[in-house]
Parts: C-alpha cells; sequence; structure tokens
C-alpha cells in the first residue's frame, strides 16, 4: 500500500506495523497534518466527508419516488428511513461519492455546527437493483438504489453558516458492509473536519443532501461523476 507508513499511524518496528486486528487496520488513522481542512476559517467552503469519488449529482430530488425502477431516481423519504426532518428537504440537492475497499474509512464533518439528529438505519446486505441485472461486484453498479435500502447512518447537522442551515449526511455500507459506527452526539457542535464516526470493513458510498434553498457550487477536481470502482483515494 504506497504511503501507508508516511500517511497513517502505524508503526514498522512492531509486528503487522502496530495493528492488533483486520479492523484496526482497516480503520486506521492519518499522521497529524494528512488530511488538511479545506478553508477552515472560511464557512461558506464545505468540506469533504470522506475520502471519496463522484458518483452522482442530482437536483430537486422527491420526497418519495418509485427507487425499484430503472435510473434509480432518489426518494427522500425512504433514503432517511421517514424521518419527519425529510420533509424540510423536498427538492433536495444529493451529492454522492463512492469509497474503494482500500479507501481511509473515517467520516468528517464538511461544516461546523451543531448535530441535531443521529440514527443507525438497518438494511439489506448486497442489495441491488434488479435493472442494473447480474453485478459480480454486488452493489456496485446499484450506489443510488442502496442509499434507501442497505444498511446506513443518517445525520442531520445544523451548520454555523445559516446560507447552509440544516443538512443530512448519508453514510451507506456496500455488499457486507453493515457496520456503520457514529461517534458524535446529539447536542454536540463539531468543528469542519471533526470525526463523525466509521465504516468497518470493505467499499461503501455516502451521500450529502442539502436543502433546495442552499445555493451550491461543486468542485469535483476536474472528475465526472460515475461508477469510479478503481478510483483512487481523493
Amino acid at each position: 500500500m504506497p504511503g501507508l507508513v508516511e500517511d497513517f499511524e502505524v508503526r514498522p518496528d512492531l509486528p503487522h506495523y502496530g495493528f492488533t486486528s483486520w479492523d484496526d487496520f482497516f480503520t486506521r488513522r492519518f499522521r497529524d497534518g494528512r488530511r488538511p481542512v479545506a478553508s477552515p476559517d472560511d464557512a461558506g467552503v464545505i468540506a469533504n466527508a470522506c475520502e471519496s469519488a463522484p458518483y452522482r449529482l442530482a437536483r430537486n430530488v422527491k420526497l418519495r419516488d418509485a427507487f425499484w425502477l430503472k435510473d434509480q431516481p432518489y426518494s427522500l423519504r425512504h433514503m432517511m428511513d421517514g424521518d419527519p426532518l425529510a420533509e424540510q428537504f423536498a427538492g433536495a440537492t444529493v451529492y454522492q461519492a463512492f469509497l474503494s475497499a482500500t479507501s481511509y474509512h473515517r467520516w468528517h464533518s464538511l461544516v461546523s455546527g451543531r448535530i441535531v439528529r443521529t440514527r443507525v438505519i438497518d438494511g439489506s446486505y448486497y442489495a441491488q437493483t434488479p435493472a442494473v441485472g447480474f453485478d459480480p461486484a454486488g452493489p456496485n453498479e446499484s450506489q443510488g438504489y442502496i442509499t434507501q435500502v442497505a444498511s446506513r447512518a443518517l445525520m442531520f447537522i445544523e451548520a454555523d453558516n445559516p446560507k447552509i442551515g440544516l443538512m443530512a449526511v448519508l453514510f451507506v455500507g456496500m455488499a457486507e458492509v453493515s457496520s456503520n459506527e457514529i461517534t458524535v452526539y446529539e447536542g454536540q457542535h463539531v468543528g469542519k473536519g471533526d470525526q463523525l464516526g466509521m465504516f468497518h470493513f470493505g467499499g461503501s458510498t455516502h451521500a450529502l443532501i442539502f436543502r433546495p434553498q442552499v445555493e451550491l457550487d461543486f468542485d469535483l477536481r476536474g472528475q465526472t461523476p460515475g461508477n469510479m470502482l478503481g478510483a483512487l483515494n481523493q
């Protein structure tokens, strides 16, 4: 793994580089300074929540849609498992991005703000939409669909910046990934870049959900959203 020693907290002098288990290695931490926060003092800049490659950017997302049909449209009530706060997001903008199995799998807050609500939602393993046909890689071709049916962690954050306000983040386990660990609590204030939680084992995906009145300009660093399974950490 190129950059392992330089990028992560490891001990090359110890057996297994100091990792005590597979999960300890999988949830490894970056060394200080290896994950700088974008514009830490500018509340108008939203940071990346995960080391990921862009999968989809959708606007004017409906509260409810027939998500089992072709094209995998988002359905906010299903994504949020019927949470009453979903009503505030009708017409939302959704940005979804993919984490490969070798990515850093801890989540970080994309804004400074207050944790309003957290939920872990049980879901299916290896879920995929029938519209994509047989997928030997499990749900990789069904990332939009699995935001509504797979095991996932949902967080609502009230950003300090009133132009952003209430937003939601959805961390979705792919294939056998079902351990979505939340490490913050409701009412806690977090700074941009602070840890929110982590996945345990395997590739995953996540979605950022913004209310329709939020004006957003996405910088995808020259990448085109798509099923970028072989993407390096971004």
